[in-house]
């Protein structure tokens, strides 16, 4: 296979791959209420269904970066593909809220393999020169996953009901699958023969359950402690990393790498202000303007349209203009964005909602494409697997700690209890309190952009 071929099929794959998590994230936050519903589930519990599959990506996601350096790419990739088929065939026969919380876990374990090694696969086929094209049509396609999953999500649980939403997945990993065996030639791994840091990633992985754990249960003062235990077994976690041979995650790499670090610090706090919008919003068009789930995935998709077509642009840009300049750019179109949705009410019009979601999808393409550039050609061959693991374990934290903010809101102003007709007051109430408290926090992510100096 011809050096053309090779990166056009691995586009191919890594793009399809990168459709199927965030379409399952968007169409499941449409089918919620439905859920809700039928396995009669508090907010909080209701916020599990989506955080627990956020949780389980993050865990492993380092890990399976590192086993993707160490072992090989393609590898990893595979078993990632595998494994979150199986976890969607079993969310879909799950007959309780506890069933469908643990499938989550084994889905989002297999989209740590996916997301942990695609990226690090193109970065590996693509030259530099070609690199902010290859990674912008990628995300793309990862908008374009967020695109229809309102509106095909919306009009699965509608007419099929929303287990079909998990059983979709299967036909497109069987073809992600087919094509991996035919059409992606070769392995990358780097760092071959180098050894795997289990103790660290085991660290790791119960820093961050503490963590995403103790924002659930705030204010209680369980959640207070959980949080500070969490935040010690961090520490120690860098702690050994510097100390470990051969460390999941190489810590040298931050150190004299501003773009890398800043990079990374600018990915947590756009997705950690940006994530939990979809759900709020899904939740707000479906009780406080009694929209159906179809309707409210037709306004929802308004968001990752934009984002899908502006992306492969703004990747493109990135490698003329320094990434800084067009992500920055991007996350004060963000900031705008979440500031207008604090105002909404009851009463606020449709067409207001949809001109917001374009303005934000507008600043999440400008920000996402740029700021993956700068990461991935920031560090040396060898840690390709690891700083695109970085990166989206950066977005995984960020939409759990995006979540996490959302459901300690709800615990505090609603309870946990379902939201019913008497609750939507209250439910308008927290959500509009989050988007400010997402706006503010887009206002620091502006300056961590701008701060990351140049790639070039």
């Amino acid at each position: 296979m011809n050096d053309a071929a090779m990166k056009r099929s691995a586009l191919i794959i890594a793009s399809l791959a990168a459709f199927l998590p965030p379409f399952m994230g968007a169409s499941i936050n449409i089918a919620l209420p439905t859920i809700g519903k039928l396995f009669e589930m508090d907010a909080i519990m209701l916020g599990w269904v989506a955080t627990s599959y956020l949780l389980s990506s993050a865990m492993f996601l380092l890990p399976f970066g590192r086993a993707a350096d160490i072992y090989g790419r393609k590898k990893v990739f595979t078993f990632g593909i595998s494994l979150y088929m199986i976890g969607a065939a079993l969310s879909a026969v799950a007959t309780n809220a506890s069933m469908l919380i643990i499938f989550r876990v084994v889905q989002g374990i297999g989209s740590a393999g996916i997301f942990g090694t695609g990226v690090a696969i193109l970065t590996s086929v693509y030259p530099p020169q070609e690199r902010g094209k290859a990674l912008g049509i990628n995300v793309a396609s990862v908008y374009t996953g967020l695109s229809l999953g309102p509106f095909l999500g919306g009009l699965l649980t509608q007419y099929l009901g929303w287990r079909s939403i998990f059983y979709i997945n299967i036909p497109f990993g069987l073809l992600i699958l087919f094509l991996i065996f035919y059409r992606l030639k070769g392995e990358w791994a780097e760092a071959k023969g180098e050894k795997i840091d289990l103790p660290g990633s085991v660290i790791y992985s119960l820093a961050l359950v503490l963590i995403m754990y103790g924002l659930s249960r705030l204010p209680a003062s369980a959640g207070v402690w959980l949080l500070v235990c969490g935040g010690a077994v961090a520490i120690v976690f860098f702690w050994w990393e510097v100390r470990s041979e051969s460390p999941v995650l190489n810590v040298n790499i931050f150190r004299n790498n501003a773009v890398f670090t800043f990079s990374n610090l600018a990915a947590l706090i756009h997705y950690s202000a940006t994530f939990a919008v979809g759900f709020l919003l899904s939740l707000y068009l479906q009780y406080s303007k009694g929209l159906s789930a179809k309707n409210a995935g037709l306004i929802l998709i308004f968001q990752p349209v934009i984002m899908a077509l502006f992306s492969p642009i703004a990747g493109r840009i990135s490698d003329r203009i320094e990434p800084r300049v067009v992500a920055s750019l991007g996350m004060t179109c963000s900031c705008i964005g979440l500031f207008l949705l604090a105002f909404i009410s009851a009463e606020t019009s449709l067409a207001y909602i949809a001109a917001v979601l374009i303005f934000n999808g507008f600043g999440f393409a400008l920000f996402s494409s740029p700021n993956t550039n700068a990461v991935m050609s920031s560090v040396e061959k060898r840690f390709y697997g690891v700083a695109a693991s970085m990166l989206g374990t950066m977005r995984l934290v960020g939409m759990m700690l995006s979540m996490g903010v959302a459901m300690m809101i709800f615990a505090i102003f609603i309870g946990k209890t379902q939201i019913t007709p008497e609750l939507y007051p209250m439910f308008l109430k927290s959500a509009k309190i989050a988007f400010v408290i997402f706006g503010v926090l887009c206002v620091f992510g502006i300056f961590s952009s701008l701060a990351r100096g140049k790639v070039r």
